[in-house]
């Protein structure tokens, strides 16, 4: 309860949840244990100290909820945020700006009230000195849109598992087409993402932005695979020009029933135009709903999802190498991990990361023992979440005692046994085999629940040809067919072995 200057009690304004039982569950139990479920799909994957945004898709859970939950799991637990800017379509009502909610005090969902960041809400239409009210607050462009309440719920439920109130709401609907007004939108709006830089030590951050899209809407599903793995591309490179040429293109294409390949094309335009070489957009995920329910192939609805990262490109962050006292420092702490494991005892800490700060970059790893040659146990971990030392001692007692293809190592044996470490570059999205420089580059393949890879040193073991290794590793590791990788997604890595 508010009071008015006069001291009388004002009831707060509560924009309603017009999607609950439609595009989620109108149960809050029953919601909570929803979302929980699709988070808790992606606790082990990596997350990020340096989110500056997420693209997200907006369609029901059943359909989108996996890859929505996805963005979600890319930020970083302990980061701090001061406020949280939705920016989405407007669906049901056109005009030529930006519609920001400057009324309501709170967006309801049934897990409770989200607070709005009205001050910040009524700065952006107050300090528009456009003249034609570029931002405004437009109460039809809010009232029955979907796009950024089916956000709340996935935000309530992954502050609550912190402990925490989801950080006040921007909420902004954009329904231009106008190149120059999206650039002043974007304008408008870049002060606050410059401000966005959140620390993954727990320390305050300021904005983060939420993006709210679908892609390829109504194609078949192998027309969706093809459309959607073109304008991903074009959001990966950072570059708005070509974002906007491939949704030209493909609409230009004359795929069948394709109505649009990115309904959330004029938010993410104005992500795009705030980007600067310092930001990176990371793909995270895609699915379409012809994954999730297959009775109607010819007609589905593409969903990706994205993290841009602040703070350089992949390819600065990739510049990674080892000295021989480092690489000494690694098989020390994987031979200390098997020996503790023999002993009774709990993996320790690495010492040595004081000696070698390298130890703390987070980066992926696999441990692979060998005896007399052969293998004899080999475990690995993907992603950017965990130090590299806590990693090589987790891997090296997960090689000794948890491959299920081999008896748990002996101590005897111990003596016996050659430790081969692979330390893994961040992984990068291709969207061809023309990108994969066989021998040098490791493969992931993941395509709705199933995944699997095959190290680079594989290559050196085997006869293959390129197309061959990647066709292997989509049969025998993702489980996905012989010729399943062609429309899967397929990540690129190198690997630092010794």
């Amino acid at each position: 309860m508010m009071n008015s200057c006069n001291g009388q009690p004002v009831q707060p304004v509560v924009r309603p949840a017009t999607q609950a039982n439609r595009f989620y569950e109108g149960n809050a139990r029953r919601l909570s244990q929803e979302v929980d479920s699709l988070l808790r799909l992606h606790s082990g994957s990596a997350h990020f100290d340096n989110v500056a945004a997420i693209i997200v898709p907006h369609a029901g859970y059943y359909f989108s909820g996996r890859v929505a939950a996805s963005a979600y799991m890319s930020l970083n637990p302990r980061t701090r945020y001061k406020r949280i800017f939705l920016l989405g379509p407007s669906h049901h009502e056109w005009f030529d700006g930006a519609s920001v909610n400057t009324e309501a005090d709170y967006y309801a969902t049934p897990l409770g009230n989200v607070k709005v960041d009205r001050e910040t809400a009524k700065a952006l239409v107050a300090d528009d000195t456009s003249g034609d009210s570029l931002f405004a607050y437009r109460p039809e462009a809010h009232d029955r849109e979907h796009c950024l309440e089916v956000q709340l719920p996935f935000l309530q439920r992954f502050f609550a598992l912190r402990s925490e109130e989801v950080p006040p709401i921007v909420p902004i609907v954009i329904a231009t087409n106008d190149y120059r007004k999206l650039k002043r939108i974007a304008e408008r709006l870049k002060p606050y993402f410059s401000d966005g830089l959140a620390s993954g030590d727990g320390a305050q951050g300021e904005n983060l932005f939420v993006i709210s899209s679908d892609f390829s809407h109504y194609p078949s599903y192998a027309d969706a695979c093809k459309v959607d793995a073109r304008t991903g591309k074009a959001v990966e490179s950072g570059d708005v020009e070509q974002f906007i040429a491939t949704i030209e293109a493909n609409a230009r294409s004359g795929i069948r029933n394709l109505a649009t390949s990115a309904c959330g094309e004029f938010a993410i335009v104005t992500l795009m135009l705030m980007l600067d070489s310092q930001h990176e957009v990371k793909h995270l995920m895609y699915q379409n709903s012809g994954d999730i329910d297959d009775h109607d192939p010819t007609r589905v609805v593409g969903y990706h999802s994205f993290a841009i990262l602040y703070g350089g490109k992949a390819a600065d962050r990739q510049a990674f190498s080892l000295t021989d006292e480092e690489k000494h420092a690694l098989k020390a702490i994987a031979l200390q991990s098997i020996r503790d494991s023999l002993d009774g005892k709990r993996i320790q800490r690495p010492v040595a990361r004081s000696q070698y700060p390298v130890l703390s970059s987070k980066c992926g790893a696999f441990v692979s023992l060998h005896k007399h040659g052969h293998l004899r146990g080999c475990i690995g971990h993907f992603g950017e979440d965990i130090p590299l030392g806590e990693v090589v001692a987790e891997m090296a007692r997960a090689a000794a005692f948890e491959d299920p293809r081999f008896a748990p190592v002996h101590r005897q044996e111990l003596d016996e046994i050659d430790i081969e470490i692979s330390v893994l570059t961040p992984m990068r999205r291709i969207q061809s085999l023309d990108e994969f420089q066989l021998h040098r580059h490791g493969i992931y393949i993941r395509k709705g629940y199933r995944s699997g890879t095959f190290l680079p040193q594989v290559a050196d073991e085997v006869n293959w040809t390129k197309e061959e290794f990647v066709a292997h590793c989509a049969q025998d590791k993702a489980g996905i067919g012989w010729d399943g990788w062609r429309d899967a997604e397929l990540y690129v890595y190198e690997a630092i072995v010794f």
